[in-house]
């Protein structure tokens, strides 16, 4: 057996994915080092309910909006071994609010002692690549709150990127806009529906947020109209939703005009007061400079080996938590192992030829299935295949089968036309396959939570 290599490793991000990184990390004997810019761990789900100033599309430091709930059950949603469970005075919901996620991942980093891993309030500015011999290095330039105009570095012989991908808010592009005299606001910086109170407003965007920010703005607008791209053209009918709110489902936007109006595919037209982007978020590594090899294309980051590590400097350059529409922890979970294991040796990757033809063979199957580059993340429809090759290079258990079907029951509900009641639904109990769901759930989870057995 090849001896064990322990590497000194910096961590951009105190999110989950970087949390997680560096609790895999230590396991594995590394000696990890997280980056955080702002001022406590949870990334995402650090709720402030300031928006941007200046710019209304320069990006705020939070994008959650207060009545922001989790789309997927807390039971499937917990790191493997650290069960997502309702705390005593905090949201035993099954969708709980953000507040409860960042208790849950304070939480997780208390118990497996991270914290005193985090230089919080301290932006990593700069990372160049530094080569020494046979070996290489990074050199990360950074600064802290209260040091802005001094910048401070350190060398570590590896770095782990985890800095999410909710940072650089992605606008629609829309034909007129320019010209349209109404106010645009993207959903990083809604934070409460009441400024938008008796106002006309057009949301772009049915994923989750846009979903959620209709139905949250419904309450108190005059009309909320909801253009979704996967709608057909044909499409413009009201949502039912309880207190008779004016709410219409629309196909896309077709173009603004100059007199405030914006047209949508299926012929319709409105007079709006506000524009809201509910368009998602661009991956942005403003740190990295060209010598870390990644470029950004139509929200691609590439060329990435299994969407963590780019072939050219694998492993001592990776990428934690860039994939969309997964159960993001446990996807985090097995991509740090993976990660820590490769950085020590236990686990080998292929050769750099070899990841390479496997890249290029991945985004030629992408092109001849007609998905668009940026999509190129969206694990939709083989997360679990991707996951269960990330625990057999582990040598860890596969995602066990609850969770699967907690997440497709989850994501079936999730349904235009209940706009956002499932959550609801799901908490006073939906038949058998609910039952046994979280009948296996608790069994897995009690084994983290009995007493241990005591000595003979």
């Amino acid at each position: 057996m090849r001896p064990r290599r322990s590497v000194r490793v910096a961590v951009i991000g105190a999110g989950a994915a970087g949390l997680v990184a560096a609790r895999e990390l230590r396991r594995e004997g590394h000696s990890p080092v997280v980056f955080e810019r702002a001022d406590a761990v949870g990334g995402v789900w650090v709720y402030d309910d300031a928006v941007a100033g200046g710019s209304e599309q320069r990006p705020s430091s939070s994008c959650l909006y207060a009545s922001l709930r989790t789309n997927l059950p807390r039971e499937s949603m917990g790191f493997l071994d650290f069960p997502f469970h309702a705390a005593g005075d905090g949201d035993a919901r099954r969708f709980p609010g953000h507040e409860e996620v960042r208790r849950y991942l304070e939480d997780f980093a208390r118990r497996f002692d991270l914290l005193g891993l985090v230089r919080l309030q301290t932006e990593v500015v700069r990372v160049t690549r530094e080569a020494a011999g046979a070996s290489e290095s990074w050199r990360v330039s950074y600064h802290t709150s209260e040091r802005r105009e001094a910048e401070e570095e350190e060398v570590f012989d590896a770095m782990a990127v985890c800095n999410g991908h909710y940072g650089e808010p992605r606008f629609a592009d829309i034909p007129g806009m320019d010209a349209w005299p109404g106010k645009q606001v993207h959903s990083n910086n809604y934070r409460v529906p009441e400024p938008f109170r008796q106002q006309v407003v057009v949301v772009i965007g049915c994923g989750p947020s846009g979903t959620d920010i209709a139905r949250d703005m419904a309450g108190v607008a005059k009309e909320v109209h909801l253009a979704n791209r996967s709608a057909p053209a044909s499409t413009c009918e009201r949502l039912p939703l309880p207190g008779n709110a004016n709410l219409w489902l629309h196909s896309m936007v077709d173009r603004a005009e100059e007199d405030g109006t914006v047209v949508f595919q299926d012929g319709s037209r409105v007079k709006a007061d506000v524009i809201m982007h509910c368009t998602g978020y661009k991956y942005s590594f403003p740190f990295l400079g060209e010598d870390s090899t990644i470029s950004v294309d139509d929200n691609r980051v590439g060329p990435l080996y299994k969407h963590v590590f780019p072939p050219q400097l694998a492993p001592r350059l990776s990428f934690i938590g860039l994939p969309v529409k997964v159960i993001p922890f446990p996807l985090f979970e097995l991509q740090s192992s993976w990660v820590a294991g490769v950085l020590s040796g236990r686990i080998e990757l292929p050769s750099e030829e070899e990841m390479t033809r496997d890249v290029t063979a991945f985004y030629s199957a992408l092109s001849s299935r007609g998905c668009p580059r940026r999509y190129t993340h969206n694990m939709r429809n083989h997360e679990f295949e991707h996951e269960d090759w990330l625990a057999s290079q582990c040598r860890r258990e596969r995602i066990a089968e609850w969770r699967r079907g907690m997440f497709a029951a989850a994501t079936g509900k999730n349904a235009l036309g209940r706009m956002g009641s499932y959550r609801d639904e799901w908490d006073a109990g939906d038949g058998d396959q609910l039952d046994l769901l979280l009948a296996r759930a608790n069994r897995e989870f009690a084994q983290y939570f009995l007493p241990a057995a005591p000595p003979p």
